[in-house]
């Protein structure tokens, strides 16, 4: 009877240990396979932006710059195509009648805030431009820069539809921010039946006392998708894929 007790116990134990630890389903890169990246903007990557004393220490951590960056030239080297969800805020936008806490505090400082769909003026080099060393990869025909999406997720944008239309339903995602933009965008593009990875050291967040937007993010990015790259690991395994085919 005691030896039975044993058995059962160290058998929970086992059986308690496997549930616990996370399985990683692991993503395999194909001829379906974009990078999606959340908006690569000044407001959220220079210093001069309106969130950088929020967002800045974050960004700088995770070297988000620089390895997005990285993620342009890597696409480019090894035929991945790219997709840009931007953030811009007209003004018919201002005159929403509710907020949440961070759709209010991205008004009130007049996050990526445009002109007008149509009206340009003022824009080059404004908060919700492209981050300057970004634009001669943007610029490139094998970058789509989708319609503007409006809060955090691609709900209201064309992201998903000119993904489809091109045949792509893998995705490895990036940008900004880690616990907003990107995961919102995670979270709508795998209820759609896409297949989603997540560079996470190509994203960051808002740390604010109480409250680390990176942590929170790292930790849903690991928990939902499919895998979580670095910048690094993307860059071998990218590598190692081109030198098979070779």
């Amino acid at each position: 009877m005691k030896s039975l007790f044993i058995y059962l116990s160290l058998s929970i134990l086992v059986i308690s240990n496997t549930f616990a630890q996370l399985p990683d389903p692991g993503f395999v890169i194909d001829d379906r396979t974009a990078i999606v990246m959340t908006d690569p903007q000044h407001d959220f990557l220079s210093p001069e932006g309106v969130t950088w004393d929020v967002v800045g220490n974050s960004v700088t951590e995770n070297n988000t710059v620089e390895n997005l960056e990285t993620l342009f030239i890597l696409a480019k080297e090894h035929g991945l195509p790219v997709f840009v969800s931007p953030h811009y805020y007209y003004k018919h936008d201002h005159h929403w009648q509710f907020e949440g806490a961070l759709e209010k505090l991205m008004h009130a400082i007049h996050m990526f805030d445009r002109e007008d769909q149509l009206i340009v003026e003022g824009f080059e080099g404004s908060g919700a431009d492209w981050l300057e060393r970004y634009k001669k990869y943007i610029e490139q025909d094998y970058v789509t820069v989708a319609s503007p999406h409006k809060i955090f997720g691609p709900e209201q944008n064309d992201l998903a539809l000119q993904l489809r239309k091109q045949k792509i339903d893998k995705v490895i995602l990036c940008g900004m921010s880690g616990n907003l933009c990107v995961e919102s965008h995670m979270r709508e593009l795998i209820e759609n039946g896409f297949e989603v990875a997540v560079v996470g050291d190509a994203t960051a967040s808002a740390q604010v006392p109480g409250f680390d937007g990176n942590a929170a993010a790292q930790t849903n990015f690991r928990m939902i998708s499919s895998h979580v790259y670095s910048t690094e690991e993307l860059k071998k395994t990218l590598e190692n894929m081109d030198s098979k085919t070779k």
